[in-house]
């Protein structure tokens, strides 16, 4: 059992003062108790729900820097970028994806998330044969989680073919290649990858596109169970292609087949007209969001406003991994609504700050694309939170709603002093507890790598 007492806390009902947290030793929330006396095991400032990191790939992390210059097209894009991420993959070792995943998570952690939902794609060796274990990857992926104490939502991906057009995954493709039937052996062992770690663990699943799977093997990736997860109109050639394939654009196709739900999760949305933002938020499936990667791609612009005015649930992920920043990522999305509409405070509501508003959203459809009891300091969740430094500078005077506005619109993930994920203190003043070590293993990687790219 962990006692934790905040001087504020933000609970269901709202902000609270002098409260007192009880963890339970499964790494729930055993109680909650305003204004009691009495002393607790750690002291806190400002206590927040930890959100989830809803999309990661994280191997990407590596190449972080080293894409800022224009490639041989004079018009440089996603594909450009793509292109340059094949190259670099075929060098990883599981070795180094262990690496790799290791400081991703911690770096996690240090902004303020409790858990890595890891789209996990990266699943064979140079040349595409598998390894003798097929999951020889996702077990990297989950070594890193013990050793971060990092909450795991793991989605291996099923990705099949380069196109609409059922045409051979293309060079550079060969390491994420799976045929249904390989993709369910190889989901299976990573379920069993995933064995050794805590009962907060979960397995999930995740076709990769409407352009990378067929159609008819959508609903057999739904029914294996857990979260379902697929990248969705993020780019115009992708939206282009599949309604020239199949007669639909990619969100009325899912719409009008795939009867989507809270249980899916689809990530960026970024090329949607008004109509399927609408229909898809009335769905209850969660957008899953990723501002700075969606930035620094050239993504496009969710419409966040109209998506939230409909109902629609989002969650928050950092995908490339090129900086792992939650404050920023909150910021990013608040701020792309402002520049897009020329507007302030574009998702504010009434009754609640912008900040308030984005970081409730952030954790209710955080949860819901991990399959992760959380998102609020409430008794029964897990105890994943996290404690913002009172103490800083920009916060002398601050109070409810404001704190959360404070950190997100003028402060930086440094404001983070205490993470709890599943009740385990992995961050304490604002370091990961196994910081060194991870850092040394990481430099140690890139030293082999060299710059690749």
């Amino acid at each position: 059992m962990q006692t934790i007492r905040a001087a504020q806390a933000l609970l269901p009902e709202g902000w609270a003062e002098n409260v007192l947290v009880t963890l339970d030793d499964a790494g729930g929330i055993a109680s909650v108790e305003t204004g009691a006396p009495g002393g607790a095991d750690h002291a806190v400032d400002i206590l927040l729900p930890a959100p989830v990191n809803a999309h990661s790939h994280a191997f990407q992390r590596a190449m972080a820097g080293l894409t800022e210059r224009r490639g041989p097209d004079p018009s440089d894009s996603f594909w450009t970028w793509r292109r340059l991420m094949y190259r670099f993959l075929d060098r990883l070792t599981p070795e180094h994806v262990e690496a790799i995943a290791s400081l991703v998570q911690m770096e996690m952690l240090e902004a303020g998330y409790a858990t890595n939902v890891e789209f996990h794609y990266l699943h064979h060796q140079p040349g595409g044969a598998p390894y003798a274990n097929p999951a020889e990857m996702a077990g990297r992926i989950a070594a890193a989680a013990a050793e971060t104490g990092i909450g795991l939502t793991l989605l291996p991906v099923h990705y099949q073919f380069g196109g609409c057009d059922r045409r051979p995954l293309g060079p550079g493709q060969d390491r994420f290649g799976t045929d249904p039937d390989a993709f369910v052996r190889l989901h299976a062992a990573s379920g069993d990858a995933l064995k050794g770690l805590p009962a907060d663990t979960r397995l999930g699943v995740a076709p990769h596109s409407l352009r990378a799977v067929a159609p008819e093997a959508l609903p057999g990736l739904r029914a294996l169970g857990g979260p379902f997860h697929m990248h969705l109109a993020e780019q115009v050639a992708e939206v282009e292609e599949v309604r020239d394939a199949r007669g639909l654009r990619p969100v009325e196709w899912v719409l009008e087949h795939m009867a989507p739900d809270a249980g899916c999760t689809f990530i960026h949305c970024t090329r949607m007209q008004p109509h399927e933002t609408e229909g898809l938020a009335r769905s209850g499936a969660v957008a899953g969001l990723c501002p700075i990667t969606e930035s620094s791609l050239g993504d496009g612009i969710f419409d966040g406003v109209r998506w939230m005015d409909n109902g629609g649930a989002l969650s928050i992920g950092s995908d490339s991994n090129i900086r792992i920043a939650l404050s920023e990522e909150l910021r990013t999305l608040e701020y792309s609504q402002r520049l897009r509409d020329g507007s302030r405070a574009a998702l504010a509501a009434p009754e609640l700050s912008t900040g308030r508003r984005i970081y409730a959203a952030a954790l209710a459809g955080g949860a819901l694309s991990a399959g992760r009891d959380t998102g609020a300091i409430a008794p029964r969740l897990r105890a994943d939170l996290l404690a913002l430094d009172g103490r800083h500078l920009d916060m002398e005077g601050r109070r409810g709603d404001t704190l959360l506005d404070t950190w997100i619109f003028a402060g930086d993930d440094r404001m983070v002093r205490e993470v709890w994920s599943a009740g385990r203190h992995v961050v304490t003043e604002g370091r990961h507890i196994r910081r060194e070590g991870i850092a040394a293993r990481y430099r140690a990687a890139m030293r082999e790598l060299g710059e690749t790219i």
